[in-house]
Order: C-alpha cells, then structure tokens, then sequence
C-alpha cells in the first residue's frame, strides 16, 4: 500500500502524519530521520489494527503542487 504522508517543520524538529491513518504520527530532528521513523510507524498501526480485527483504512487521499506567485 502507499500512503500519503506529510512532513512539516516544527519550531525544534520535523514532525510527520499520515492524512489516512488518524493518530499516526512521528517526530525526529531531520526530514530523512522523521520520513524513516514515518514509515515503522505506519507499519507498527497497520499490525495493531489486524491484531485488533479492525479494517485496514486504504490510501486514499492524494498530494500535489500548486505553483503561485511570490
């Protein structure tokens, strides 16, 4: 599956949240760190949702680009 993930600058660090996956969420101080520990914990919420017996939300929301003037 691909989720959609953003990654926003916080005053100390990175922070990232998954828009399909409520509550899935991570911080860390570098975008490449914070994208890597994205990604285990989008895996570690998919486990805890099959082990619960709870529907795995698909991917669905998508991310584009929107050019303006500065």
């Amino acid at each position: 599956m691909r989720y959609a993930i953003v990654i926003e600058k916080a005053p100390a660090n990175y922070a990232a949240y998954v828009p399909d996956l409520p509550g899935c969420v991570a911080t860390d101080s570098t975008v490449m760190e914070t994208e890597s520990l994205i990604r285990e914990v989008i895996e570690f919420h998919l486990q805890g949702l099959r082990a619960d017996g709870l529907p795995i939300p698909p991917p669905s929301s998508q991310v584009d680009y929107v050019d303006v003037p500065a």
